[in-house]
C-alpha cells in the first residue's frame, strides 16, 4: 500500500488521497501502526497520531484488536420506510393522516407575503406564540427560542453547538432511530441508557455520565419506540443526577408535545449551563411540515443563531407562518384533543387484547405516543418475519438499539388501529409465539 509521508499530516492526507484515488475502498483496513511505523522509517507515535486525526475526521473507523479500518458511509434505518406485499402497516411510526389538519388552508390565511433576504429569520407571530408556551414549563428561567428544520435537525445543531466528533452522547437504549443516526453521521459515540415504562433509568444515566459522556438527549414523554414517558418522581432523580454534572449539554426531545397524554416533566436541572428543549410539530401538524420550535439557553441559542440567520439557512418563513395559522387555530385546538383521546385508547386497546392472550405490556406501563413495545423471550427477527407471513407489518426492536445488548422486543404502531385489527393481531401474534416451529 503506497501510503506516505514522514508527519502524522502527511500520512493522513496520504491515506486520504489514496480513498479519492480509489485504491481504498469502505471496510478497506489500514495497516498496523507497527508495520507501517516501520514501512515508513518514523516513530509508532507518529503513525498513531495519523490515524486518530482520520477518525477524527471520520475518513476512518477503529475497530479495537480489528485494528483500523476505512469508513463507509453509515446505512441507517429509517422511519416510514416502505412494506410492500399487501401488508397492513404496524411498522412505520406515522401518525394518522385523518387526525392532521388541513396544511394548504392554512397556508393561504392571515396575509403571508414574499420574504426576502434580511427579513428576521423567525416569524414574529410563531415567535410570540412559542414564547408564550414555553415559559409555561420553562418558569423563572431565562431563554430564547429559534426554529429549525424539525427535531432531528435541532437535536444535530445543538449538538454540533458544543460537542466535537469522538464525544460521547447519552442517549435511551432502546433510542429514536433520527438520534441514532445523528450520532453515527456525525461520529459521536454512544453512551446507552436503558429505559423502562418510566424512561431512562437513574442508575444507567449515572454510569453513562460518570464515563465521560458530555451531552444526554432524552425523551420526556411518548418515548419512541417503547412508549414510556417520565413520572414526576423519575424525572427529580434524573435532575438529580445530572445537578452533579453542570456541564453537560441536556436535550430534551418533546416531540409528541400538542396530543401527549401526559404531562411534560423537565430533566433539566436549574444549574445546567447548556440545554435545548425541542417541539417539533411533525406529529400532530404533519411530518412534512419540517419545523421545529426550540427554546435554549442564550448562549446556546446564541450559537445556533449563526447557522440560522436570514440570508444564511433560515427556515422558510412560509412554512413558518403556515405553523403559525395552525397553531392559533381553535378547530385545530379542537383536533389536537380527539387525537390525544384518539392515539391513547388505540395502545390501550392493543395492551388490552395482547393481556387477554397472556402476553405482558408491564402493569405500570401505559404506552403514550404512537407505538407499543412488546419484549420477546424469544429472537425478534423470526417473529416479524412469521407475522409478516401472515399479513402484518412490525418493527424487530433490535432495529433501535442504542449499544450492543439490543433486546428482543417489536415495536407496533397502533396510530391507526381499530378494534377489528387489535384483536386479529393479538391472535396472530399468541399463534406465533405459542408455536415457535411456526416461526
Amino acid at each position: 500500500m503506497a501510503i506516505r509521508g514522514a508527519t502524522a499530516v502527511e500520512i493522513a492526507e496520504s491515506v486520504r488521497d489514496l480513498i479519492t484515488a480509489g485504491e481504498l475502498a469502505p471496510a478497506d483496513p489500514l495497516p498496523p501502526v507497527r508495520a507501517l511505523a516501520a514501512d515508513l522509517g518514523v516513530n509508532r507515535n507518529t503513525v498513531a497520531a495519523a490515524y486518530r486525526q482520520l477518525v477524527v475526521a471520520g475518513v476512518a473507523e477503529t475497530h479495537g484488536r480489528g485494528g483500523t479500518v476505512v469508513a463507509g458511509t453509515p446505512q441507517l434505518a429509517r422511519e416510514g420506510a416502505g412494506f410492500g406485499g399487501g401488508l397492513t402497516d404496524l411498522a412505520s411510526g406515522n401518525p394518522d393522516p385523518l387526525l392532521l389538519p388541513d396544511v394548504l388552508a392554512a397556508a393561504g390565511r392571515g396575509g403571508y407575503r414574499p420574504q426576502l433576504y434580511g427579513a428576521p429569520a423567525v416569524d414574529p407571530g410563531l415567535l410570540e406564540w412559542a414564547t408564550a408556551h414555553f415559559a409555561e414549563d420553562l418558569p423563572d428561567r431565562p431563554f430564547r427560542v429559534l426554529v429549525t428544520n424539525g427535531a432531528a435537525d435541532a437535536t444535530e445543531r445543538l449538538l454540533t453547538a458544543h460537542l466535537t466528533r469522538g464525544d460521547a452522547v447519552a442517549v435511551e437504549d432502546p433510542c429514536f432511530l433520527a438520534s441514532i443516526g445523528t450520532l453515527r453521521l456525525n461520529g459521536y459515540r454512544t453512551a446507552p441508557v436503558a429505559v423502562d415504562h418510566a424512561g431512562m433509568r437513574p442508575q444507567a444515566l449515572r454510569a453513562a455520565l460518570e464515563s465521560g459522556a458530555r451531552a444526554v438527549v432524552c425523551t420526556p414523554r411518548a418515548h419512541n419506540p417503547t412508549g414510556a414517558s417520565l413520572t414526576a418522581g423519575r424525572a427529580a432523580e434524573l435532575r438529580a443526577v445530572l445537578a452533579a454534572h453542570p456541564g453537560v449539554l441536556v436535550v430534551e426531545d418533546d416531540h409528541f408535545s400538542a396530543v401527549s397524554a401526559v404531562p411534560y416533566h423537565r430533566v433539566t436541572p436549574t444549574g445546567t449551563a447548556t440545554w435545548g428543549l425541542v417541539r417539533s410539530v411533525s406529529k400532530f401538524l404533519g411530518p412534512d411540515l419540517r419545523l421545529a420550535l426550540v427554546a435554549a439557553d442564550r448562549e446556546t441559542a446564541r450559537r445556533l443563531e449563526t447557522r440560522l440567520s436570514a440570508g444564511t439557512m433560515w427556515v422558510s418563513l412560509l412554512l413558518q407562518h403556515t405553523v403559525r395559522e395552525l397553531l392559533r387555530d381553535p378547530d385545530v385546538r379542537a383536533l389536537h384533543d380527539r387525537a390525544r383521546r384518539a392515539y391513547a385508547a388505540r395502545s390501550a386497546l392493543l395492551v388490552g387484547e395482547l393481556a387477554a392472550h397472556g402476553i405482558g405490556v408491564p402493569a405500570a406501563h401505559r404506552p403514550d405516543g404512537l407505538n407499543v413495545w412488546v419484549d420477546l423471550a424469544q429472537r425478534a427477527r423470526p417473529v416479524v418475519e412469521a407475522l409478516a407471513r401472515r399479513g402484518w407489518a412490525v418493527r424487530p426492536g433490535d432495529l433501535f438499539a442504542a449499544g450492543p445488548a439490543d433486546r428482543q422486543a417489536l415495536r407496533i404502531t397502533t396510530a391507526t388501529l381499530t378494534g377489528a385489527l387489535a384483536r386479529r393481531f393479538a391472535a396472530d401474534l399468541a399463534a406465533v409465539l405459542d408455536r415457535p416451529h411456526a416461526v
